[in-house]
């Protein structure tokens, strides 16, 4: 299981491209496999991850995620190769559908038909990305399209965040992998790891990667950290996709899933998320006290021998 840092976790001030490009590259530095970044309402991570990759060699650079909603496919390919163009072909290009309360009540979009719609986003942007024709008329979308950007030295994987039993088939099927946020290690060994993988044994394609994100607190004291987590990170026991996947797994909330303990117990629960099948872990190192997402980092680098 490959280890990857998720930055730009909140939308402060602190959140700049060269605080962002200083990280990765000290995450570089460390060894990781990989850095994550979410797109919210700040910096666009498509082209914060480009620019990083100008100043990183190693690293591999994904979104977790960008929403489809605010973006045709033709718009979200074209940025996407030129960020892994700029990234020396390591971008990965992580979306998703966002939720509701974002698509209709603040941009205004339609969300009657998520699966729908990224279902026929993956049948236009898969071959765009590819460098190909694109002939698209379905009920979301009609493209008659095609580009080439020159310097990107690959197609870049499209990752998928699925977590439903539809969603995961469409990612199976049409995409390279699924990113998933707020899924404990149970949900992943019985839901998402079959799911997505019986989808891609179907359609004959290649086994799927499975990036887990979850946070991560390398403390002595678990039971105050839970807590912490759970008041910090409620909206997302809320959210109606987040909360299905606590259901699933028999939580309350985010402070029942995070990966929490001292070192010994740290060690333990990134061995169960290896044994549900999990591919790469996306760690959001939390600071619930000075130093702490730093010695978190810390312990994750002295894992990354296995």
């Amino acid at each position: 299981m490959k280890i990857g840092i998720k930055i730009g976790l909140s939308s402060g001030p602190e959140v700049t491209l060269a605080n962002l490009t200083a990280i990765a590259k000290e995450v570089e530095a460390k060894g990781f496999a990989s850095c994550w970044m979410p797109n919210i309402f700040g910096l666009d991570a498509i082209s914060t991850l480009g620019i990083i990759g100008q100043s990183t060699q190693s690293l591999e650079l994904g979104t977790a995620v960008t929403p489809t909603y605010p973006r045709h496919p033709v718009a979200m390919a074209q940025q996407a190769l030129t960020s892994q163009a700029a990234a020396n072909g390591r971008f990965v290009l992580g979306i998703g559908l966002s939720h509701k309360f974002v698509v209709e009540d603040m941009f205004g979009l339609d969300y009657s038909k998520p699966a729908s719609h990224m279902e026929e986003y993956l049948q236009v942007l898969q071959p765009l990305l590819a460098g190909e024709q694109t002939q698209h008329a379905g009920e979301q979308f009609k493209v008659n399209a095609a580009f080439k950007v020159h310097d990107s030295p690959a197609k870049p994987p499209v990752i998928v965040a699925a977590l439903g039993p539809r969603m995961l088939n469409i990612a199976g099927r049409l995409a390279e992998g699924t990113i998933t946020w707020m899924t404990g290690e149970k949900t992943l060994a019985n839901h998402i790891v079959p799911g997505i993988n019986a989808a891609a044994s179907e359609a004959g394609r290649p086994a799927p990667r499975i990036i887990a994100g979850l946070p991560i607190v390398l403390t002595s004291k678990p039971e105050e950290a839970r807590t912490a987590i759970a008041e910090q990170l409620a909206i997302y026991g809320q959210l109606p996709s987040y909360k299905a996947m606590l259901e699933r797994e028999g939580a309350s909330g985010p402070g029942d899933i995070a990966l929490v303990g001292d070192e010994t117990s740290l060690r333990g629960q990134l061995q169960a998320l290896r044994e549900a099948g999990v591919t790469d872990f996306n760690a959001a190192a939390l600071e619930l006290e000075p130093g702490q997402a730093a010695r978190t980092i810390d312990f994750l680098a002295s894992e990354l021998s296995d």
